[in-house]
Parts: structure tokens; C-alpha cells; sequence
């Protein structure tokens, strides 16, 4: 560590943020690029004419007469709902892709996945704009290999390891604003085919920062003495490989809580570290539940503001590009927020380390209890996000963007913070993958929730949202 230092540690963490912040969770800036695909008439053929309904205004601008889209937003919402459930199902693959086969490998997956659905996406044309149900997912699980593989870089910073976890996921976030910009250069005369091209060209810049700034493996934590990684390091020693394993086992017997307390008559040593013994345990259901319900709810609001916002403003194109614009400019904001979640979480864990120092507690049990007021505040704003959004009132949705974005990037920081607080770092691709991808199944419900909005409740989501989105029991509990 002496003859790297701090420079190359920062500059891991700079170009960590950068990829995060532009391009790993690009898909939730859905809203935006929908704005330009039914410029460009995408799935316009499935638009009716009905000069008596108040819904959709036609796209074309030179005729005065009203449509009825409800088909064309379907077709989208169910491309958002396909791209958003293997954004989370394939994080179990390739979670275990990334334990495996470790960070050079996952990587290069993640490079040749985002690339080839950026090219897609530059190619296709109202003609062929079926592509999307490839491209789309193709970018997302691109993406979120690139937040997987930069999560570790908070083990290159000790005890502000929560506060780095929770920046990246707070990046990931806010890199939905990048489709905003998509769209203002598009209405500047910059074609989607040249913003998309320039996101294939900057792959260039992902593969020179897999080799020159992250390491083949993994990084340890704790790091131990002259850690090396990078360019810099040459080929990975055994030695080197085999102190990783080493200090995970460590971190693995201090920082998380033993399975022994859910399964107290389980007496075998093997069985107790095996993952499947986490998987099954009470607290990885809770957590699991508890991130499938709030995050429903935010993939429905996401997949179908568009539509949203179209039937609140009756319409009018302009009124609906200005709120669209809003909520992606808020969206930056997650990068901002999550942090917070982060400070909190490290400062009740300090605070409780000194508590637990004269009471007796075991380190683990104060980690896993620092993660419970994070998650209670968590439901609290996605509670009142969901109300907000279920009132007809148009204006009111600037609170709505406020809040969404708040608990948005306090669920996946605290998400991930959770996760290496209460499991096992060696089991941590897989906990993540499993914990995605169970929830990814839940998210499919988001598409007959809408349908069912559409239909039966006339537009109105209001129910939904109330039956929907009671605080579940926070997943820090035993």
C-alpha cells in the first residue's frame, strides 16, 4: 500500500463514481427516453383515433383530434417491466459469475453486454423497434455488473466502508438523469443514434479502467499489509490470493451475525458457513420481503409516469416534456441523498461499538443493529412516496420526484450496506444476486397492476398504493 498509497485508492473510487454516475442504472431515466421514442412514432401503429377521449395527444403535432395510446404504453410499460426484472433476476448469475470467476471476468461480461445493446439501440428504428425487448435488458444487466464490481472499492476505505457502499448505489441512481440529457439533446437536433453511439465508444474508457485501476480478484476486507492491485501489481500470487481468503474468513467471523441464533439446533461447523444456510435463514426472508414490496412500487411509478403524466395533464405534450424533465433532474439528486444513509449507519455502528465495549455485545450483533434505524426511515419515505403519487394532482408530483428519489437511494445503499453487515463477504455476490433476483419475480406484478389501473380502476392508483405498500417489519429483526 506504501508504494501505491492513497492516490491510486482515490483514483479507483473517482472512476468508480463516474461509472456509476453515467451509465449503470441508466434505465430508470425510463420516462425520459419513452418522451423520445413516441417522437420518433415507436409503437405509434398501436394508437387508436377517438376524438371523444382525454387521453393521449397525438404525437405527430399536426393533428387536433385526440388518440387512444393506452396499447402503445402498455408495449412500453411491459419493455420496462422485462429490462427492470432481469435488471434484478440476473443479479444472482451473475453475482456468482463475479465470486467465481472474480472482477476481470465479470467486467468483460458487463463491457461486451453494454456495448452491444448501446450499438442495438443506436440501429433501431420505429420499424424495428421490437429490438428493444433485447437491448433493453441486455444494458441493465450490463449495468448492474458495473455497480456489483464497484461495490468492493469500499473495503479500500475501513471504516467509511457504509458511507462508500451507499455513494455508488446513490450513483447508480442518479445516472437515470442521463437519459434527460438524452432527450434535451435530442431536442437540440442531436440525433438517439449519436448519443447512443458515443455510449458504445466510451467502453474503450471501461476496459482501460478493468485492467489499470481494479484488481483480477477481489479486494479483501479487511486489506491486509501491502495490498496491491492495479496495473501496478503485476500477476496475482498465490500469497496474495490466499491473504484474501484469509482476511475474509476474519471479516467473516467479526462483522456479521452467525446463523447459529436461526438455526440453534444445527451443531455441524460446514453447515453453519455453507450459503444455503443464509438463504433459508429468517432474516434473509424479511429483508427479501421487505425490498420486494417497497421496490414494486418504485419500478410501477417509474415504468408508467409517462402515462402518468399524460393522463394529469390531458395530454398536453409540452406540460408533460416539463415534468418529465423535472423528475429526471431530481433523479441527479440520488447521488447527493444516499450518503446520508451511509453517515448514519457508520456513526450508529461507532456509537454502538462503544456501548457494546462496556455492555459486552458482540461486534456483530452492534453492526447488524446500526442497520435497523436506516431501515426504518427507508419505509417511512417510500410510504409517503407512494401516497403522494397515488393523488390526481398534478402539481403535488414535485413532491412525489422529492421523496422517490430520497427513499429510492436509501433502499439500494441500505440495501447493499445491509447485506455486508449481516452475511458473510465471501457469500456476498451470491446474497446480492439471490436477494435481486427473488425480488425481480415480485417486480413482474408490476405490468398486471397496471393493466389493472388502465382498466378497472379507471387510471386511479390510489388503492393500489394502500393495500400495496404497509411498512412491512423492518429486516434488521431476527
Amino acid at each position: 500500500m506504501a508504494s501505491q498509497g492513497l492516490p491510486l485508492r482515490v483514483a479507483t473510487l473517482l472512476t468508480g463514481l463516474l461509472e456509476c454516475l453515467g451509465f449503470a442504472g441508466v434505465l430508470f431515466g425510463w420516462a425520459s427516453l419513452v418522451f423520445v421514442f413516441k417522437t420518433e412514432h415507436y409503437f405509434e401503429e398501436l394508437c387508436e383515433p377517438n376524438a371523444g377521449l382525454t387521453g393521449n395527444a397525438t404525437l405527430t403535432g399536426n393533428v387536433t383530434g385526440q388518440t387512444d395510446c393506452k396499447a402503445q404504453d402498455e408495449k412500453f410499460s411491459l419493455i420496462f417491466t422485462l429490462a427492470s426484472f432481469m435488471n434484478n433476476f440476473m443479479t444472482f448469475p451473475t453475482g456468482y459469475i463475479f465470486d467465481r470467476f472474480k472482477t476481470t471476468v465479470a467486467r468483460l461480461i458487463a463491457i461486451f453486454l453494454y456495448t452491444t445493446a448501446t450499438l442495438t439501440i443506436a440501429f433501431t428504428s420505429a420499424e424495428s423497434a421490437l429490438l428493444l425487448f433485447l437491448a433493453m435488458p441486455m444494458l441493465t444487466v450490463g449495468g448492474i455488473l458495473f455497480l456489483i464490481t464497484n461495490l468492493q472499492v469500499g473495503n479500500l476505505f475501513g471504516k467509511h466502508r457504509s458511507t462508500i457502499i451507499t455513494l455508488y448505489n446513490g450513483a447508480f441512481d442518479s445516472s437515470s438523469a442521463v437519459f434527460l440529457v438524452i432527450k434535451l439533446l435530442y431536442e437540440q437536433g442531436v440525433s438517439l443514434r449519436a448519443s447512443f453511439l458515443f455510449f458504445s465508444v466510451f467502453s474503450v474508457w471501461h476496459v482501460g479502467r478493468t485492467f489499470l485501476l481494479l484488481p483480477r480478484g477481489h479486494i479483501p476486507y479487511p486489506l491486509p499489509p501491502n495490498y496491491r492491485y492495479g496495473l501496478c501489481s503485476g500477476k496475482d500470487s498465490r500469497e496474495e490470493e490466499q491473504k484474501t481468503v484469509e482476511s475474509k474468513e476474519l471479516e467473516g467471523q467479526s462483522e456479521f451475525v452467525s446463523p447459529k441464533e436461526e438455526f440453534p439446533d444445527s451443531g455441524q461447523q460446514k453447515e453453519l458457513h455453507s450459503f444455503w444456510s443464509y438463504a433459508f435463514s429468517r432474516r434473509f426472508a424479511w429483508h427479501l420481503m421487505w425490498l420486494s414490496m417497497i421496490q414494486l412500487w418504485h419500478y410501477l411509478f417509474i415504468g408508467t409516469l409517462n402515462s402518468l403524466l399524460t393522463t394529469l395533464a390531458k395530454g398536453d405534450r409540452a406540460l408533460v416534456s416539463i415534468y418529465t424533465n423535472a423528475f429526471a433532474i431530481t433523479q441527479f439528486f440520488g447521488v447527493l441523498c444516499a450518503p446520508w444513509n451511509g453517515l448514519l449507519m457508520d456513526q450508529l455502528k461507532q456509537r454502538y461499538q462503544k456501548k457494546a465495549s462496556k455492555t459486552g455485545f458482540s461486534a456483530s450483533a452492534v453492526a447488524l443493529c446500526s442497520t435497523v434505524p436506516s431501515l426504518a426511515l427507508t419505509s417511512l419515505l417510500c410510504l409517503g412516496f407512494a401516497l403522494c403519487a397515488s393523488v390526481p394532482v398534478l402539481p403535488l408530483q414535485y413532491v412525489t420526484f422529492i421523496l422517490q428519489v430520497i427513499s429510492r437511494s436509501f433502499l439500494y445503499g441500505g440495501n447493499a450496506a445491509f447485506l455486508t453487515l449481516a452475511f458473510p463477504p465471501e457469500h456476498f455476490g451470491k446474497i446480492f444476486g439471490l436477494v435481486m433476483a427473488l425480488s425481480a419475480i415480485v417486480s413482474l406484478l408490476q405490468f398486471p397492476i397496471f393493466t389493472f389501473i388502465k382498466g378497472p380502476l379507471q387510471n386511479d392508483p390510489f388503492y393500489v398504493s394502500i393495500v400495496g405498500l404497509r411498512p412491512p417489519r423492518t429486516s434488521g429483526s431476527g
